[in-house]
């Protein structure tokens, strides 16, 4: 349907204000931005709505501009709880993990809080990590390792903001003992990968030594929801559950060791990765994962039309397969088995970080 003139005056109205602001990048995108926030005016929307809106945009745009710096940098998100305290096993770990990873090259994102978070910004250092804190009546304020320093941290007043911006810029996550809060970030963490919203990462649940609050939860998991029919069997076995700080650091880094990335094509899947694989390690995996694939084997890829229009990971070797649904346990045990090919990368050379 062709537009109506009020809405042809709009759209111009829309392009003069984006011409006004010297803006000549994304300009179709932020046209919809600003489109949206009009429609909400034509629909009458309530005062709540439309400050729950605005707060939403602002709170996305300050975080967008702390990360935006560090967008080549890898990072790693470590959730915890707010009430541990300073020279608890837990805080030990966390601290030893963020500064092992930082070591590595890494930054880490943390809620900014006390507890766990200012255990592992304390362990990353001012200079290597970020915080996106929340306004909150009790328990929480920006924890002395990052109140310092204003710009690497963003205040935030709603959970689901700050939630996007602790989960959309890292490579990996930790994921200590915690409460409702830690308990909800691993639950969403673990449903975008099911659901496949969230491109595969390493997730890491690091307790005490001899620990058991994450062997009770995959317990938990494993009789229950997947005991019940709610989840597959395997869909926890993209976490490594661990109490060792360098078996967390190792998971982390060791993910991307040849793995670099994935896009679907319709039904197909390419996966780009660092090293090409030779014909014996192909055929070794196709055998392997012959389960994975819904038709065909897996097999070599030259980059897709898309990707050559977009100008993605061209450089890279690829492979294609047609997944079966809901295979995401054999997708990341697939990952972990081109991570360990002998024409894979060497594995980064890591310090030893004694056990807490």
């Amino acid at each position: 349907m062709d537009p109506t003139p009020n809405e042809a005056a709009l759209d111009e109205a829309v392009a003069g204000l984006l011409d006004a602001a010297g803006i000549t990048a994304q300009r179709k995108l932020i046209a919809r931005i600003l489109s949206a926030g009009l429609g909400l005016g034509h629909d009458g929307a309530s005062r709540l709505d439309l400050k729950i809106t605005a707060a939403a945009v602002e709170e996305m745009r300050a975080a967008y501009r702390l990360f935006k710096p560090y967008s080549a940098t890898p990072k790693v998100t470590i959730f915890g709880s707010a009430r541990t305290r300073a020279h608890d096993p837990l805080w030990v770990g966390a601290e030893g993990v963020a500064r092992g990873l930082t070591e590595q090259g890494w930054m880490v994102v943390t809620g900014a809080g006390p507890g766990i978070m200012e255990a592992a910004a304390t362990g990353a250092g001012p200079d290597r990590a970020l915080g996106v804190s929340i306004r909150l009546p009790f328990e929480e304020r920006p924890n002395s390792a990052l109140a310092q320093d204003n710009g690497h941290l963003v205040s935030m007043k709603y959970f689901f903001t700050r939630k996007l911006m602790l989960v959309k810029e890292s490579r990996g996550f930790v994921c200590l003992p915690g409460g409702f809060g830690t308990m909800d970030e691993t639950f969403e963490l673990l449903t975008l990968q099911q659901t496949g919203k969230m491109e595969p990462v390493p997730i890491v649940l690091l307790d005490r030594p001899d620990g058991t609050f994450w062997r009770g939860f995959a317990r938990f998991v494993t009789e229950e929801l997947a005991g019940s029919g709610m989840i597959a069997v395997d869909d926890l076995d993209r976490v490594l559950v661990t109490d060792s700080v360098d078996a967390a650091i190792d998971e982390i880094t060791g993910f991307w060791r040849n793995y670099d990335s994935l896009r679907w094509f319709d039904d197909r899947l390419v996966l780009r990765l660092r090293a090409e694989p030779s014909d014996a390690e192909l055929a070794e995996l196709g055998e392997r994962f012959s389960g994975l694939c819904l038709t065909g084997g897996i097999e070599r890829t030259e980059p897709f039309p898309a990707e050559r229009s977009d100008r993605d990971r061209l450089e890279l070797p690829r492979i294609v397969l047609v997944p079966r649904e809901r295979a995401v346990g054999d997708l990341y045990r697939l990952i972990r088995a081109l991570n360990e090919l002998p024409s894979a990368p060497p594995p980064a050379v890591a310090e030893t970080h004694p056990a807490p």
